[in-house]
C-alpha cells in the first residue's frame, strides 16, 4: 500500500444544493443509484431523529482548525500529525481507530456501515454523530439511530429536508470536509486519506475517484 498523500489545508466557497445537484445527478448515473430510494431514506431518517443538533456542530467548527480523518491504512501512522487543539472529524470506521488510540473524535460522519457499539459509547460521551441517509442503508438507519442518545445531525445526498441537511460531498470522508467548509472552519487538514489507492474493489475505487473530483471543488488540488 503506498503512503497517503501529504496533509492538505483547504479553504473554499460554501456549497448549497443548487450547486451540488448537478454533481449528485452525475453520481447517480455513474453508480446506478436511485434518487427515489435516497429520498425515501432521508424521509425515514427525519422521522427517526426527532432532534437537530446542527447548532452544536456549527459552534464547534466555526473559526476553528478542523482535522478530517479518513480510514486509509496509513491513518495510524499519521495520528501524531494531528495538531493539538484541533477539532477532529472522523469518517465512519476511522472513529474506532482514533478511539482505540486515545482520541475521541468531536464528530463522526457516517452512513453507519462501519458503526459499532463504540460509536454509541462515543456519542453518549459527547461525540456528534452526523448520520447520513442513502438508498442502501435503510436497515442500518433503523438499527442504529435509536441507539444514539447523544448529539445527532442528519444528512442526505439528495434534496435537503427540514432538519436533514446536505452540505455536499458523497462518501463519509469528503462529506466531512464539505461540512467543515460549509460551517466556516478556519482551516481543514486531511489525514488518513489515500484517494489514489488502487488496491480496492471497483465500487470503492469509484468512490475514491469521486471524492478526489469533489474535493477539488473546495481546494483539494490533487
Amino acid at each position: 500500500m503506498k503512503p497517503c498523500r501529504p496533509q492538505l489545508t483547504l479553504a473554499g466557497d460554501h456549497m448549497d444544493f443548487s450547486l451540488w445537484e448537478p454533481h449528485y445527478r452525475e453520481i447517480l448515473g455513474y453508480f446506478g443509484f436511485s434518487r427515489k430510494e435516497d429520498e425515501k431514506a432521508a424521509l425515514l431518517l427525519a422521522t427517526l431523529t426527532g432532534r437537530d443538533d446542527l447548532p452544536v456542530l456549527a459552534r464547534l467548527v466555526t473559526g476553528r482548525d478542523v482535522v478530517v480523518c479518513g480510514n486509509a491504512p496509513c491513518l495510524v501512522k499519521e495520528l501524531g500529525r494531528i495538531p493539538k487543539g484541533s477539532i477532529v472529524f472522523a469518517a465512519d470506521a476511522a472513529a474506532d481507530v482514533l478511539f482505540t488510540h486515545g482520541i475521541r473524535p468531536d464528530a463522526v460522519f457516517t452512513d453507519l456501515d462501519g458503526a459499532t457499539d463504540l460509536l454509541v459509547d462515543m456519542n453518549r460521551a459527547g461525540t456528534i454523530v452526523v448520520a447520513h441517509a442513502h438508498g442502501d442503508n435503510i436497515p442500518l438507519l433503523r438499527h442504529w439511530v435509536g441507539k444514539l442518545s447523544g448529539p445527532l445531525v442528519a444528512t442526505t445526498q439528495s434534496a435537503p429536508l427540514p432538519h436533514v441537511y446536505n452540505f455536499g460531498g458523497f462518501s463519509d470522508g469528503d462529506r466531512a470536509v464539505f461540512a467543515a467548509d460549509e460551517l466556516g472552519a478556519k482551516t481543514i487538514t486531511l489525514v488518513g486519506f489515500d484517494l489514489d489507492d488502487k488496491n480496492v474493489d471497483p465500487v470503492k475505487r469509484g468512490k475514491l475517484l469521486w471524492a478526489k473530483k469533489l474535493l477539488a471543488l473546495i481546494g483539494h488540488d490533487s
